[in-house]
C-alpha cells in the first residue's frame, strides 16, 4: 500500500509524475476543465493542529476532482476512546485515504502501520512534504527546469527545511540552509539524505548574504512553530540577523524568488517589502499546494487515469 509519510517513501520518478500531473490539472483548471478524476472517493483529514491552506486545499482539491472530504477534529477520539487499531482498521473502511496532520511523527507512522489505507502526511514535526511538492512545483514555473538551481533556506532547520533539503536531493538541486548555532536540521535526518543519495548537495553556513549570493529562490518561516511558543524570546534574539529583507535581498541576483510557507510573522522573518515585491511568488505557491496535492491523490488512487492522460 502506497503512503506518503515522508519523500523518502517515493523515488525521484515518482515525485516527477506526480508534478507532472499537477501542472497538467492546473492547466486544466485555468480552463474550467475539472475531470471527475476520482469520483466517489472520499479523503478523511484527520488533524490535530490547526490549519488553513493544508486543510482547504486538500478539501477543495478533492472535490474538483469529483470526490468528496471528511475533516476529523479531536471529536472522533483518535488515541482516546479505542486503541489505536481499531480506529485505523475501521477508517479504513469508511474512506479512500487519510491526510494525517499530527503533533508528532510517529502519530502518522502509527496510522501507516496498519495499511488499513493510503496516509498522507499533512504536517508533522519532522517533516512536510505536501508543502515541498507545492514550493518545488513554484519553482518549476519560475525556471522551467530545476535541476543544478539553488534554494537557499533562510531560518530554523524545521520540518519545512527537512523536506526541502530532501526534495532538492531528488531532483538534483542546491540546498543551503543559514542558521545560527544551535538550530541546524537534524543529523539523523541528513544521513538518510545522504545515504539514499549520495551526491547530494546541502550545505549549512552562518552567513545568510553569502549564500544569497548564489541563489535562485531564497525561502524562509516562521522562527517560532507551532508549540514552541515558550522558546519565542531565546529564538527571536538568536535568529535577530536571519531576516530576510531589502538587504539580503540585495545581496541575491536580480532573478531570485522569495518564498514562504506561510503563516508569516511580517516584520519578523521576513519584511513586507519582500513578501510584497515582485520576487516573490507566496501566493503562488500556497495556491500550489492545492495543485500539488492533486497531482499526488490522483497518482495514489488513479494511475490508470495518468498513464492514460499525462507524460510524465
Amino acid at each position: 500500500m502506497q503512503h506518503l509519510l515522508s519523500l523518502f517513501d517515493i523515488t525521484p520518478s515518482d515525485l516527477k509524475t506526480v508534478l507532472a500531473v499537477a501542472q497538467d490539472l492546473k492547466s486544466r483548471l485555468a480552463k474550467g476543465d475539472r475531470p471527475p478524476i476520482l469520483e466517489r472517493r472520499v479523503l478523511a483529514l484527520l488533524f490535530e493542529k490547526p490549519s488553513l491552506r493544508t486543510r482547504v486545499s486538500f478539501e477543495t482539491g478533492i472535490a474538483q476532482l469529483g470526490g468528496s472530504s471528511l475533516f476529523l477534529g479531536e471529536d472522533v477520539g483518535w488515541g482516546k476512546r479505542e486503541s489505536a487499531s481499531d480506529f485505523t482498521l475501521v477508517l479504513g473502511q469508511f474512506v479512500d485515504a487519510v491526510v494525517c496532520r499530527a503533533k508528532a511523527h510517529d502519530r502518522c507512522e502509527q496510522l501507516a502501520s496498519f495499511d488499513a489505507l493510503p496516509v498522507i502526511n499533512g504536517l508533522t514535526d519532522l517533516c512536510h512534504p505536501c508543502q515541498a511538492m507545492a514550493d518545488v512545483l513554484t519553482l518549476l514555473e519560475a525556471f522551467g527546469d530545476v535541476k543544478g538551481r539553488h534554494l537557499v533556506f533562510v531560518g530554523d532547520g524545521n520540518n519545512v527545511a527537512h523536506s526541502l533539503a530532501l526534495i532538492c536531493a531528488m531532483l538534483k538541486m542546491r540546498f543551503t540552509l543559514a542558521c545560527p548555532d544551535g538550530y541546524e536540521m537534524n543529523g539523523d535526518w541528513l544521513q538518510r539524505i545522504a545515504q539514499r543519495y549520495p551526491q547530494a548537495s546541502i550545505e549549512r553556513v552562518s552567513d545568510a548574504k553569502s549564500a544569497a549570493s548564489t541563489a535562485d529562490a531564497i525561502y524562509t518561516d516562521v522562527w517560532t512553530s507551532m508549540g514552541q511558543e515558550s522558546e519565542m524570546a531565546a529564538r527571536r534574539a538568536a535568529f535577530a540577523q536571519y531576516q530576510v529583507n531589502a538587504e539580503l535581498m540585495a545581496a541575491a541576483p536580480s532573478h531570485t524568488r522569495v518564498l514562504h510557507c506561510l503563516p508569516a510573522v511580517r516584520g519578523e522573518e521576513i519584511t513586507d517589502d519582500v513578501i510584497d515585491s515582485p520576487q516573490s511568488d507566496v501566493i503562488v505557491q500556497a495556491g500550489n499546494r492545492m495543485h500539488a496535492q492533486k497531482g499526488l491523490l490522483v497518482w495514489m488512487l488513479n494511475r490508470q487515469w495518468i498513464d492514460s492522460n499525462v507524460s510524465a
